[in-house]
């Protein structure tokens, strides 16, 4: 059996991108995401040989157990990667933004991962070399300003790979994450509101940029993949003068 990767928003943006990289190096690709017409399109390009599609809402934990069921039954039990790229934005004032859309973002961007890892772990056990993928984003090197709630959901995805990549080590489990910027993708084109960091920094990255990341970071050995040297550097000079990363946000945001 090839290796097998599952991977949550699969059909649109760093999932999809993601997902057409793996196939082309010889995974078995299970594609799950909400969008079923977008997803099944998706099945028809890869070929229903290499791949399958699952409808899923990744705040639903039975559903996602499910999934990884069915997942399970086309690869033999096996699964070498599990890539949680499913994830929402909201940019604005933070109380310009609904409470509710609030709440919806935090479910979707951690209780989703959570609800993944707790489903799949049995699985990944199993595998021998299994890694778990998660998207975090350059927001979790430091709070990020006009996005405040997205940026809290990272840097409790980073925080939650940190911990589990040590945790699971004696289980033979990589957890590692790829903290991107903005990428040229719907989520981001999407947004009424273009905030300041948006504005200064501009979008470089596309999304098949970043799934060569998620590759290196499923094939390699650190914790944290970055997308740029800048946003190596905030990280590892930020984590040394936390008053460093603070100024450079009040510049970047344009709100110092």
């Amino acid at each position: 059996m090839n290796k097998a990767i599952f991977i949550t928003g699969a059909a649109a943006g760093i999932g999809r991108a993601s997902a057409q990289l793996f196939h082309k190096k010889g995974y078995f690709v299970g594609l799950f995401d909400r969008d079923s017409v977008a997803g099944e399109s998706l099945l028809s390009e890869l070929g229903p040989e290499n791949a399958m599609f699952g409808e899923l809402d990744v705040r639903d934990s039975e559903a996602f157990r499910r999934a990884v069921e069915a997942f399970g039954a086309r690869t033999e039990g096996r699964m070498d990667v599990l890539f949680s790229s499913a994830g929402v934005l909201r940019t604005g004032a933070f109380d310009s933004i609904p409470l509710e859309q609030s709440k919806a973002l935090i479910d979707i961007n951690v209780t989703g991962v959570l609800n993944g890892i707790y489903a799949a772990l049995p699985m990944l056990e199993r595998t021998a070399g299994a890694c778990v993928v998660t998207m975090s984003s350059a927001s979790a090197i430091y709070g990020t300003p006009e996005q405040a709630v997205y940026s809290a959901s990272k840097f409790a995805v980073r925080a939650l790979t940190e911990a589990l990549d040590i945790e699971f080590a004696k289980r033979g489990i990589r957890v590692t994450d790829v903290m991107p910027s903005y990428v040229d993708t719907e989520m981001v084109s999407s947004q009424a509101f273009r905030p300041g960091t948006l504005k200064s920094r501009g979008i470089k990255l596309t999304a098949e940029d970043v799934a060569e990341l998620v590759w290196r970071a499923a094939t390699g050995s650190r914790v944290h993949w970055f997308a740029s040297f800048d946003e190596s550097v905030l990280h590892h000079v930020g984590n040394l003068f936390p008053g460093f990363g603070r100024a450079l946000m009040r510049r970047v945001s344009r709100l110092g």
